[in-house]
């Protein structure tokens, strides 16, 4: 009997010790579940990535045009990528870190150049006798003076021109003489008349000046050389006393009534310009005031010292306010694009030498360093042909000093270099 019961109790012993290591079994178990997922929840979710490996992000969970899951990027993964930055929360609203999001917009390209006023070469004239003499008298002395057209502007006395004027009125007397003479004899006297004055005529000799040689039937010892437009005197070689030889400038008159602007725009942006296309003109003479005019003609030579080609526009000029020399700023827009393009503002893009690169915020105080390749300017806004998508928001102000605070330079210095074959679609 007593070693029945012995064995009895030993049974009872191994039941209740069995029961008992299973419950502290199980318990921790349990314990160890809920530690691993307590450590779990832990992790952080700063924002979910494309998982085809494109330069897009999200803060919320989507899916990428295929119905595929973006993938989740966790902080502690973060914190091991050499191309993203960590920048306290407290730091970030000390330096003024400002975003926007880039965003799919029409870019109508500005064509800034400086240039100035010139006469316009079709409306100056050479005033040069086509005989030799003396300027006998100066009706119109100074750079300058406005002359009208038709106003005298000096008297010259020639021997030739003398000739000449006693040549044809003894021709004209002569055919007033021989009027029951042969027909013969009056169409010779006729023609050396007709000879006499066309030579009169072809030295620039004014018609009010033959009409009182005719009338009068006395040659002048000096004749009046008058202004043949209204406008200004350029130059003035003649002085009162001088000889001239034939073809000798003595006056240069201008007709300011339209004048031209001369614009130097840059290689880059010639092909951006069409003929016809509108153009605003200031000038720093009358701030707030604005020409408008068009393009008139771009020139087929370049200045290679500057790298820039002449483009010419006419402006009127009734009121005389335009002085050539003045100097002007112009302003004209480029054809609109038609098809819309992922933009940044000009602010937000670093250029580091060999690369581009823009700051893509990722979460508080979370910044990817991504590279882009850009496209056209426009204004304030850059396009980007690939490295950033519509709506992620990159950093627009105090990126250099997020440079400076997290040694940026650095980061950029360990980037690989990956071919960017990815491009906003569209391109």
């Amino acid at each position: 009997m007593k070693q029945s019961g012995k064995i009895i109790a030993l049974a009872v012993a191994v039941l209740i010790g069995g029961v008992a290591g299973y419950w502290a079994g199980k318990q921790k178990t349990q314990d160890t579940g809920e530690g691993a997922a307590g450590e779990a929840a832990e992790r952080r979710i700063l924002y979910y990535r494309n998982p085809m490996g494109l330069p897009d992000t999200s803060p919320v969970p989507k899916k990428d045009s295929m119905g595929m899951d973006y993938v989740p990027v966790y902080e502690d993964e973060v914190n091991n990528r050499p191309n993203q930055l960590r920048i306290g929360v407290e730091k970030v609203q000390k330096l003024g870190v400002k975003t926007e999001a880039a965003a799919l917009r029409k870019l109508t390209q500005t064509i800034r150049a400086v240039g100035r006023i010139e006469q316009n070469e079709r409306r100056v004239y050479s005033i040069a006798p086509k005989f030799e003499g003396w300027v006998e008298t100066l009706h119109v002395n100074a750079v300058g003076d406005i002359v009208q057209s038709g106003q005298s502007l000096f008297e010259v006395y020639s021997p030739e021109l003398v000739s000449a004027q006693r040549e044809y009125l003894i021709a004209a007397q002569g055919g007033a003489s021989l009027q029951g003479a042969s027909q013969e004899a009056q169409s010779g006297m006729q023609a050396l008349a007709d000879s006499s004055l066309s030579r009169l005529k072809s030295w620039g000799i004014g018609d009010s000046e033959l009409l009182q040689l005719r009338n009068t039937g006395e040659a002048k010892r000096t004749l009046i050389y008058r202004s043949p437009v209204q406008g200004v005197v350029l130059e003035k070689p003649a002085v009162q006393g001088m000889r001239f030889m034939p073809g000798e400038t003595l006056y240069k008159i201008a007709d300011l009534s339209t004048v031209w602007i001369m614009a130097d725009v840059f290689e880059q942006d010639i092909a951006l310009i069409k003929a016809g296309q509108d153009v605003r003109v200031r000038l720093d003479a009358f701030p707030g005031r604005e020409f408008n005019t068009r393009v008139a003609y771009i020139y087929p030579t370049l200045n290679e010292q500057t790298r820039t080609i002449p483009v010419r526009m006419e402006l009127a000029n009734g009121d005389g306010l335009l002085r050539p020399g003045m100097y002007v700023q112009i302003e004209l827009h480029a054809a609109k694009n038609s098809i819309a393009v992922v933009t940044v503002p000009d602010s937000a893009v670093i250029h580091s030498g060999r690369r581009t690169v823009v700051l893509v915020e990722l979460g508080e105080g979370y910044y990817d360093a991504r590279e882009v390749r850009l496209g056209r300017h426009a204004d304030d806004a850059i396009e980007v042909l690939a490295g950033i998508a519509e709506g992620e928001r990159v950093v627009v102000s105090a990126n250099f000093l997020i440079d400076a605070e997290s040694n940026l330079k650095a980061v950029i210095g360990s980037l690989g270099a990956p071919a960017m074959e990815s491009e906003h679609p569209g391109h």
